[in-house]
């Protein structure tokens, strides 16, 4: 049994379904991406894993368990962490106050000083600005308070949801450094990512979701190495000899 497993998947909103029989494996201690185009539904699956969404049937398994009917605050108690797209910081609030909020569920105060440290050993701009309001930040540097508040529980599995969106590709590339360390450190990811070709360079496994269904799946190198991958997603000249 597979760390993750989800299995036919279906997710409506209203009477519209926007995850139409996503299924996939995450194994513990690799990055996992799901790539496809703009609503293909890949936002919605991750919602839906970590129980801001219920779905209309299916089911996701976390270590032997099934969690699709769980609220949201006991699938984070159970280690699965989410870093939604767009970040969903509290502009008013200080880098340190959105940290500790990543800390909601815990009671260690010892273990949560410890670990805001750990997020600013991450990212030292973060601990040069502590005391800062978070909406004075850059988009980068909001990405990586996201990836810290979401650090905070920690978590065995991290769901990222377009964590490159609107940054520069220095800021792009210091972002994924980040997620293979902390693959590195133990922690299993699941990226979801627009850049396609920067997401399977560094996954172990991969899935391309198309009008909320998986259609395609392989390692990171497969899935480059795929025309129909190139073509659709990579763009020209991907691959070309």
């Amino acid at each position: 049994m597979a760390f993750l497993e989800v299995r036919d998947l279906v997710v409506a909103y209203g009477a519209i379904q926007a995850v139409r029989g996503v299924s996939f494996d995450v194994e513990e201690g690799q990055i996992v991406s799901l790539i496809g185009s703009n609503g293909a539904g890949k936002t919605t699956t991750l919602r839906t894993l970590s129980g801001l969404l219920r779905p209309v049937s299916g089911t996701v398994s976390f270590k032997g368990e099934q969690i699709q009917r769980l609220p949201a605050h006991e699938i984070l108690g159970l280690g699965v962490a989410h870093s939604p797209e767009g970040r969903r910081l509290f502009a008013r609030m200080s880098v340190e106050e959105n940290l500790r909020l990543g800390a909601y569920t815990r009671k260690d105060e010892d273990g949560i000083v410890a670990d805001i440290q750990r997020v600013y050993d991450l990212f030292p701009v973060l601990g040069e600005r502590r005391q800062n309001k978070a909406g004075l930040f850059s988009g980068g540097e909001q990405q990586m308070l996201a990836i810290g508040r979401a650090l905070m529980s920690r978590p065995k599995l991290l769901m990222l949801d377009e964590p490159s969106m609107g940054l520069s590709p220095i800021m792009t590339q210091l972002i994924f450094d980040t997620v293979k360390e902390l693959r590195a450190e133990g922690t299993t990811v699941l990226l979801v990512e627009q850049n396609a070709l920067a997401a399977l360079g560094l996954s172990d496994q991969a899935y391309v979701i198309d009008l909320g269904r998986t259609t395609l799946s392989g390692t990171g190198a497969e899935l480059l190495a795929d025309p129909r991958v190139q073509e659709a997603y990579l763009g020209e000249g991907v691959g070309a000899e």
